[in-house]
């Protein structure tokens, strides 16, 4: 006997169709381009309804980037867990992992970032700078790096942060997945983390 589903789940369900429903009519289009009544109709609900999700288009656009870019912090973490030169390759097994598992998340992320939304703009900027703050602090806590400047250690979050999302774009411009464009890719990217790291291990902060 199956359970009832409660209000909160129903809710959630119809808020996660919402979500998805707006992923598929993203496949090649932007995010302004997309209006709510064709939203709401992918979802299979009236357009009333959408306000008891979302406070509007603009609403959803912000949601749509910070569940995208929560997949993509779990990556980040995972990868960042030794960040050494040996764990770049495992690092990007991760990256291709989560890319092809969710392509349609993370392209949206792709055109948003510099797409008409402004508040899309924003929200991804805003889960960027999350990032960059997180590593820095993981950063602060290597041996080694306890007596760098906190602008040294962003610097270095940057770098990795920026060559990862990089890295991740590319890889949606390769249809065929483990092809040889794609093997070209990562080893490129695992290059570039390599120098990273063990540029880090070289870098002599200034102190002021």
């Amino acid at each position: 006997m199956t359970e009832p589903v409660t209000r909160a789940e129903r809710k959630e369900r119809t808020r996660q169709a919402l979500i998805d429903g707006t992923l598929e009519l993203l496949r090649d289009r932007s995010f302004a381009s997309v209006s709510l009544r064709e939203v709401t109709r992918s979802a299979g609900i009236v357009p009333t309804a959408f306000y008891r999700h979302f406070a509007s288009m603009e609403d959803l656009g912000v949601a749509l980037v910070e569940d995208s870019m929560r997949m993509l912090r779990q990556m980040l973490r995972d990868a960042r867990k030794d960040p050494s030169v040996k764990n770049a390759t495992e690092s990007l097994r991760i990256l291709v992992r989560q890319v092809r598992s969710h392509e349609e998340q993370f392209r949206f992320l792709a055109r948003e970032r510099s797409g008409g939304v402004t508040e899309v703009r924003r929200a991804f900027a805003t889960e960027l700078r999350m990032f960059v703050s997180e590593l820095t602090i993981d950063l602060s806590r290597m041996p080694g790096l306890e007596t760098w400047d906190v602008d040294d250690l962003e610097m270095a979050a940057d770098l990795i942060v920026s060559t990862m999302l990089t890295a991740a774009v590319a890889l949606l411009e390769i249809d065929r997945p483990g092809s040889q464009n794609e093997q070209d890719l990562l080893r490129t990217t695992e290059k570039q983390v390599r120098l990273i790291v063990l540029g880090m291990g070289a870098w002599r902060p200034e102190h002021s």
